[in-house]
């Protein structure tokens, strides 16, 4: 199991940037994939994308270009830098866990979840 922590949400304008972290504890953080999910207000939890152990990336159609995922191991934490953001970016984001080598978009897949951090982006 581990804890995570999201933090780096915020308000910004259309156009702006923001780059979201996620803390993992525990000794084995590198041995897991990291994904990124976000819930906007009466909507379902979306995938945003995911990063796997070896550094392999995959994101959905509307954020490809605009956002990019990262880890630093030693620190244990992944980033979510999110460039030329829309309001429909607006919603709650989520970092979650899982030890599959390739959990994919599922979220049932990741185990473990942060507490979430809010973006809101303006027009």
């Amino acid at each position: 199991q581990v804890q995570l922590v999201e933090s780096g949400g915020g308000l910004v304008q259309a156009g702006g940037s923001l780059r979201l972290s996620c803390a993992a504890s525990g000794r084995t953080f590198s041995s897991y994939s990291i994904g990124w999910f976000r819930q906007a207000p009466g909507k379902e939890r979306e995938f945003v994308g995911t990063i796997s152990r070896t550094g392999v990336v995959i994101s959905t159609d509307s954020v490809k270009g605009r956002f990019t995922i990262s880890r630093d191991n030693a620190k244990n934490t992944v980033y979510l830098q999110m460039n030329s953001l829309k309001p429909e970016d607006t919603a709650v984001y989520y970092c979650a866990a899982s030890g599959s080598f390739w959990p994919g978009a599922f979220p049932q897949n990741y185990p473990d979840w942060g507490q979430g951090t809010q973006v809101t982006v303006s027009s």
